[in-house]
């Protein structure tokens, strides 16, 4: 087989990450801004590395507008991690055993409805089970917990392709309970109100940087809550109070992170983001409802941007499907093993000409075998 021209990476994560980027970290491999030192050598604790830290930290609070009474933490766990990491942070804020309430929308959210039954109550508060996790609940279907310690949501299902469009409120029902928001899947991706939720956090292998950095945006009345059993490494204000070098971070993760960062600044920002990731969404969407051999089965007011999951109707088709993807340099559009099917995950970084060339495709392969 020729190896085509240009190849497009659809792959959920870890995930393509922006050419220029790739670019710069090779030719700074070697050597980081003459400190004869690559960025993988140098001590976290040393000058050049808390420079990157620093920058990082003040790039990533401009793109989304972090408020000051917020902490940018820097943590390892991936969002797997988190699922467990918050409620050992937050149902301290309650006498015990605390409630916590989630909104059940797919896979991850189930993992973290799984991982907090070890750490206090869980009510499910609303559930798109029913319907095959194709929506998001409405929000006033939801049944909230009067003194919830927090509210969790998965605002963007990788595996099931549901993501919020709406910023929900609930401080009417719940009081004080803030609401944790585990945007992995789609941070950076559009433009949002951080000042809406009390934790935001995100592995980095999807819109960031590569995988074994986890960002977290908590605010600082959170901060403090840790249950007894919670390890001195995951504690919030542990961390928090060491500006993240409470123990070794992950420095090559957040280089190219910063990297990241400040390539989505060249580029105009969080809202130049969300409109290309529009369009690149819509033609990809337009492909899949005008067709005959392709199904999307989310609803449409709950399609993620990021995650586009669909269906070939004829499933004997499937591995022919991927095979000629491959050939025209279409890579990782094998859905995920627990929903099977097809996934094409168009994140930032995947050009507007990446998602045009697999429509091409999609459209000549329904010609040929639809």
């Amino acid at each position: 087989m020729t190896k085509p021209f240009y190849s497009y990476n659809f792959s959920a994560g870890p995930a393509v990450l922006p050419q220029e980027v790739l670019q710069q970290a090779a030719a700074e491999m070697l050597d980081w801004h003459d400190s004869s030192m690559s960025v993988m050598e140098m001590s976290h604790r040393g000058p050049e590395f808390m420079s990157i830290l620093a920058a990082a930290q003040s790039d990533l609070r401009e793109l989304l507008a972090v408020p000051d009474n917020y902490k940018i933490l820097f943590m390892q766990g991936g969002g797997l991690g988190e699922n467990a990491i918050v409620p050992m942070n937050l149902m301290g804020r309650k006498p015990q055993p605390a409630t916590a309430d989630f909104v059940h929308t797919g896979s991850w959210s189930g993992k973290s409805i799984k991982e907090a039954r070890k750490y206090g109550n869980v009510n499910i508060v609303a559930s798109g089970e029913a319907s095959g996790f194709t929506t998001v609940p409405p929000r006033d279907s939801w049944k909230l917990t009067p003194d919830a310690a927090y509210v969790h949501l998965c605002t963007n299902e990788t595996i099931d392709g549901v993501e919020y469009q709406f910023t929900p409120d609930v401080a009417a029902e719940t009081g004080d309970a803030p609401i944790v928001a585990d945007m992995s899947s789609h941070l950076l991706s559009r433009v949002i109100d951080v000042s809406k939720y009390g934790v935001i956090f995100a592995g980095a292998q999807k819109n960031i940087g590569p995988a074994g950095l986890t960002v977290v945006i908590v605010r600082e009345d959170l901060l403090g809550h840790a249950l007894p059993c919670c390890p001195s490494a995951f504690n919030w204000k542990i961390i928090a109070d060491n500006d993240s070098m409470y123990n070794t971070p992950p420095t090559y993760a957040i280089y190219i992170a910063g990297l990241v960062f400040q390539w989505i600044k060249r580029e105009g920002g969080v809202a130049v983001m969300e409109q290309r990731n529009i369009a690149k969404s819509r033609a990809l969407y337009g492909c899949l409802d005008k067709s005959f051999l392709y199904k999307n089965r989310v609803q449409k007011g709950s399609r993620s941007r990021m995650n586009v999951p669909f269906y070939l109707k004829n499933e004997s088709l499937n591995e022919t499907f991927l095979e000629e993807a491959k050939e025209r340099g279409l890579m990782q559009l094998k859905g995920h093993k627990s929903v099977g099917g097809m996934r094409a995950s168009i994140y930032n970084a995947m050009p507007i000409q990446g998602v045009y060339a697999l429509r091409n495709f999609m459209e000549d392969f329904e010609h040929r075998y639809g």
